[in-house]
């Protein structure tokens, strides 16, 4: 049995992984998927002092409260950040990190580093009412529609899953200074259907930071596949287990 911790983007819950924990279950593995600080049943607990650090920490007391050891840890899109630096605290504890159509940082960097647009969000949310809210982007006409999403029952019910980002989630650096964050395999899977103009992927590169060939796997959806491709994406998952 493997232990799948399936970690959400920004402005989504962990109810965006409800098509893919039964059938990671079915398959006799441990999957678990936590709202972050702020989001889903935390929503109530969204302020202005939530950041990236905030998630961080939220993953690795999960962790280490739940003993939880050789976790195939996945980040989608922002959590790509999220999942970088719980690993750098306790590599120990991790056996593989998925980046999910996701954020790949370096050192340091923040999340308008790696994806510059960004900038864009974090200089709306300061220019705002609140000086702090970042609002989940629009559904655009498909595609990409709503992150990726265009059927319309689905669409339906993810907005209703949907709530406002904290700037600091976009500003905080993502720490990858622990050598032995290094040695964790990595697999990245990519969103290659209605990419949104001004979104550029961050190219992989050919070599992991512990210097085996990279693994980049290809999902025909847009980029929430866990709603829209839930059994493709876990039999991808489940090469991991």
């Amino acid at each position: 049995m493997s232990t799948y911790l399936l970690v959400h983007g920004a402005w989504h819950s962990g109810q965006c992984w409800e098509r893919v924990v039964p059938l990671l279950a079915s398959a006799g593995h441990r999957a678990l998927a936590p709202s972050l600080t702020g989001h889903g049943d935390r929503a109530h607990l969204l302020s202005r002092d939530v950041g990236l650090d905030t998630h961080v920490d939220d993953i690795v007391r999960l962790i280490t409260d739940e003993d939880l050891t050789d976790v195939i840890l996945v980040g989608h899109s922002y959590a790509g950040l999220v999942i970088s630096s719980a690993a750098n605290r306790i590599p120990d504890r991790i056996a593989h990190l998925v980046y999910l159509d996701a954020m790949v940082p370096q050192d340091g960097e923040s999340a308008a580093d790696v994806m510059p647009i960004t900038q864009d969000l974090i200089d709306g949310a300061l220019r705002s009412e609140s000086g702090w809210r970042v609002p989940p982007l629009p559904e655009m006409p498909p595609l990409p529609g709503l992150f990726g999403v265009t059927d319309p029952a689905d669409v339906a019910w993810l907005r209703t899953t949907l709530s406002d980002q904290s700037v600091r989630c976009l500003q905080q650096p993502v720490r990858l200074d622990n050598p032995a964050v290094n040695t964790i395999p990595r697999t990245h899977i990519h969103c290659v259907v209605g990419e949104p103009e001004g979104w550029p992927r961050r190219p992989v590169p050919p070599i992991q930071p512990n210097g085996a060939p990279s693994q980049v796997w290809e999902l025909p959806t847009g980029h929430d596949c866990m709603i829209t491709m839930p059994t493709e994406l876990t039999e991808l998952l489940l090469k991991l287990g």
